[in-house]
């Protein structure tokens, strides 16, 4: 997984990676995994995140890990929330100091 996976939305690599290459379409490919097309619609879109039961679907179908996937969204989960909230949290939280006895 590349450094610029982190800040791209799981939607956009599942669409860059796999459906492009293979030549899938939204429709085909929500149905080829069980799950209605607005949810994947959602998910290409950058407005919904891959939860375990996609990422299942997913490695079954790609034969990838589902692993895989749910690491996509947990990178971009942290990139985006380390960007928005860097400030606050520096400001707030005061590291661990181990004390020396």
């Amino acid at each position: 997984m590349s450094h610029s996976d982190s800040s791209q939305h799981p939607g956009t690599v599942l669409r860059k990676r796999f459906m492009v290459p293979y030549g899938l379409d939204s429709d085909r490919l929500a149905a080829d995994l069980g799950v209605p097309a607005n949810r994947l619609e959602d998910v290409l879109a950058g407005q919904r995140s891959i939860t375990a039961d996609l990422a299942l679907r997913l490695g079954r179908y790609f034969g990838t890990a589902p692993l895989y996937w749910m690491n996509l969204q947990s990178r971009f989960d942290l990139h985006v929330t380390g960007t928005v909230m860097a400030d606050d949290i520096a400001r707030e939280v005061r590291p661990f100091q181990k004390r020396v006895a």
